[in-house]
C-alpha cells in the first residue's frame, strides 16, 4: 500500500489547494468588478448630491442626479470646455497626467495635493426652490490622508450649501469627525469671501457662538484634530481660490463661463 503520508504529497495537497482557492479568490474579483464600480460611481453621485443638500431619501440616487447638469471647466481660463466627452471624464486620472496637470510650487501648494489638473468637472443642481446651486470638487491633505470631496454654492457664489467629504483617512472620533453629520450641517450657510473677494472661510479652534467675531466666515474646529482642520480650511482657501476654481467663480458670475 502506498504511503500517503509523505512530505512531497503534503507539499503537492497544500500547492494544488493555494493555486484552487487563488483561482476562486481572482474569478470572485473579476466577476465583482463591474458591481463594485457600478456603486462606487452611484456613492459619488449621492455625494455630489448630499453636498447640495438635495438628497431625498426613497428616491433613486440615478433618478435624482439625472436631474443634475455637468461640465467640463478648464482651470486656468475658468471656462467651459468641450475637450473631454463629460460622462467619460475622470478627473482624478489627470492629477498624475503631466500632459494634464502642472505641478505646483510649496508657496501655491496649500492644500498639499502635489499637482494640480488641468480641467475638472463641475455640477448645476436646483434645490427645493428651484434656485441654482453649483458644487464644486476639492481636496486637500489633512493629518494621514487627502480628504476628497464637494462644496456646494449657492446661486451668489458666496454662500455655503453644504460640505462633504467621499473620501479620507482621518482619525475616527478625531479628524474621521469630517464626516459627522451635525458638524457638516453647521457649515450651511457660512460665506466663503470677504467683501474685498477674498477667502476666509475657515475652521477655528472652539466652537463658533453668535457673539464670535465675523461668525459667517467660521466653522467649529474638530475637537483633537488641529491638523485635519486645517487641511479642511487649506482645501477651501486653494480650490475657491485663484489657484482653483477663482477664475470659474467669476466667469461663471458674470455669464462669461
Amino acid at each position: 500500500m502506498a504511503n500517503n503520508d509523505t512530505i512531497q504529497k503534503t507539499i503537492t495537497v497544500a500547492v494544488a489547494l493555494c493555486i484552487v482557492c487563488s483561482i476562486v479568490v481572482s474569478s470572485a474579483a473579476v466577476m465583482l468588478r463591474p458591481a463594485q464600480e457600478a456603486n462606487k460611481a452611484l456613492d459619488f453621485k449621492r455625494n455630489v448630491l448630499a453636498a447640495a443638500n438635495i438628497l431625498q431619501e426613497g428616491v433613486g440616487v440615478e433618478e435624482q442626479f439625472s436631474k443634475v447638469q455637468s461640465k467640463i471647466v478648464e482651470l486656468e481660463s475658468g471656462t467651459f470646455s468641450d475637450a473631454f466627452e463629460v460622462e467619460t471624464f475622470e478627473q482624478r486620472a489627470l492629477e498624475k497626467d503631466s500632459a494634464n496637470s502642472d505641478a505646483l510650487g510649496r508657496d501655491k501648494d496649500i492644500a498639499k495635493i502635489g499637482r494640480l489638473e488641468k480641467f475638472a468637472k463641475v455640477y448645476i443642481a436646483a434645490d427645493e426652490n428651484g434656485e441654482k446651486v453649483l458644487i464644486l470638487p476639492v481636496r486637500g491633505y489633512g493629518l494621514w490622508s487627502t480628504l476628497r470631496g464637494f462644496i456646494a454654492l449657492k446661486g451668489d457664489l458666496n454662500t455655503v450649501v453644504g460640505l462633504g467629504f467621499y473620501e479620507h483617512k482621518e482619525t475616527p472620533g478625531l479628524g474621521g469627525e469630517v464626516e459627522n453629520p451635525r458638524w457638516l450641517a453647521s457649515i450651511a450657510g457660512k460665506q466663503v469671501f470677504d467683501d474685498s473677494g477674498e477667502v476666509v472661510l475657515r475652521l477655528i479652534k472652539g466652537s463658533v457662538l453668535a457673539s464670535t467675531p465675523d461668525a459667517q466666515h467660521k466653522i467649529d474646529g474638530l475637537s483633537g484634530a488641529t491638523l485635519t482642520s486645517n487641511g479642511v480650511t487649506n482645501l477651501i482657501k486653494f480650490w475657491l481660490g485663484e489657484s482653483g476654481f477663482g477664475p470659474f467663480l467669476t466667469n461663471y458670475k458674470n455669464g462669461s463661463a
